[in-house]
């Protein structure tokens, strides 16, 4: 009797390709925040009409947009230029985004740039297959008059060409925000929202946890999600992974989160070796509870030993405020519940950063302890 040997057919593993583009100088800079705090595994492209803006970029892969039309100034806070500066350079979208399993667009909604060309670069994406994914601020209060109306128009037309809209109301920053936070800070701590909203769903694909997110129940809950919401919360101590639970759901920055109309959730908890299962067992639990049986979460679990005796959970909520792009306020100083948003946290990295980047952090630390704590500090 003659024995062959197994053939073993070898493990094929395509990693999924995810692509960020940041279009405009809000986007811009976002892109700029993720290369330099090291954001892996996935690819950066940034994209402008501002010629002398788009040198300064950090990512590998720049798009002039629109040289014909802007002859590298700018789109002069004019969303219809750039959405036609965009539509010239559609070709050079396209091979960018081409052979994307995920693509992240990210702007600041009210100038011309970002706010007239992120609507046809997400169709651009959507076309191509790509689940397409946009987390996008809108102004602060102060900036009065046209830049609010760019941006609810900008919203309305970009809604449409995407699977998941995650936008982050600015003025709910300085609702919690530090007094003394300066103008510039507020600015680029507005630039570094889009940078951890699509930081804290990308780490959760890239990176191989205790518990691996699957890319595939990812890439299903986020197509056609509709509106989003992406928070973060902490907890130390006993029961520190249902504490960053109920952070996550109950962030001044949110108001509330209405789990139970979610259409799913993932959760991706981070913490040391003395983050425990019965602990994750029970805020899962907790969060099933509080969203109902019907709701589908996706939980993850990833190892970081710079969160001893702390936990870290990343939730991102889908299936909510689907309308509120047609809501948005004619006033963003209003506060709007149905809003989608975002929260800001400091990453759990430690990083050597000059003096501007420490208080930069100061200031996202300050928006992580709740309002009357601060107001004992200060």
């Amino acid at each position: 009797m003659s024995t062959n040997p197994v053939e073993r057919t070898p493990l094929v593993a395509r990693q999924p390709v995810l692509k960020v583009i940041g279009l405009g100088g809000g986007g811009s800079n976002a892109i700029n925040r993720m290369i330099e705090l090291g954001l892996t595994g996935v690819d950066f492209i940034a994209a402008n009409t501002d010629a002398q803006a788009l040198s300064r970029s950090l990512a590998p892969r720049k798009i002039q947009l629109g040289p014909s039309l802007t002859r590298g100034l700018g789109a002069g806070g004019n969303p219809e230029i750039g959405a036609a500066a965009a539509e010239e350079s559609v070709r050079e979208l396209k091979e960018a985004m081409t052979g994307a399993d995920m693509v992240f667009l990210t702007a600041g909604m009210g100038g011309g740039t970002g706010t007239g060309s992120i609507s046809v670069a997400a169709r651009v994406a959507r076309s191509l297959g790509a689940v397409t994914i946009a987390v996008v601020t809108t102004p602060f209060g102060f900036e009065v008059g046209r830049r609010q109306t760019n941006a609810r128009n900008g919203l309305n037309m970009l809604r449409p060409h995407t699977d998941t809209l995650i936008t982050v109301p600015n003025d709910r920053l300085l609702q919690v925000a530090p007094r003394d936070l300066t103008l510039e800070l507020a600015f680029r701590l507005a630039d570094d929202i889009l940078r951890q909203g699509i930081q804290g769903i990308t780490e959760l694909i890239t990176q191989t946890g205790v518990i691996n997110v699957d890319f595939s129940h990812i890439q299903n809950l986020m197509r056609n999600g509709g509106g989003a919401i992406l928070s973060i919360g902490y907890g130390q101590g006993e029961n520190k992974a249902l504490k960053a639970v109920h952070q996550a759901l109950h962030h001044p920055i949110l108001d509330s989160i209405p789990v139970e109309n979610a259409s799913g959730i993932i959760a991706n908890f981070s913490g040391a070796n003395d983050l425990s299962f019965i602990e994750v067992s029970e805020a899962l639990c907790h969060l099933q509870e509080m969203a109902g049986a019907a709701i589908e979460i996706i939980p993850g679990v990833m190892s970081d030993e710079n969160l001893h005796d702390r936990c870290q959970v990343i939730l991102v909520i889908t299936g909510l405020g689907a309308t509120a792009v047609e809501n948005v306020p004619a006033q963003v100083t209003q506060r709007a519940a149905a809003s989608p948003a975002a929260s800001v946290f400091p990453s759990s990295r430690p990083a050597k950063t000059p003096v501007p980047e420490m208080q930069l952090a100061a200031a996202q630390s300050d928006l992580d302890i709740p309002a009357f704590m601060r107001r004992r500090m200060h």
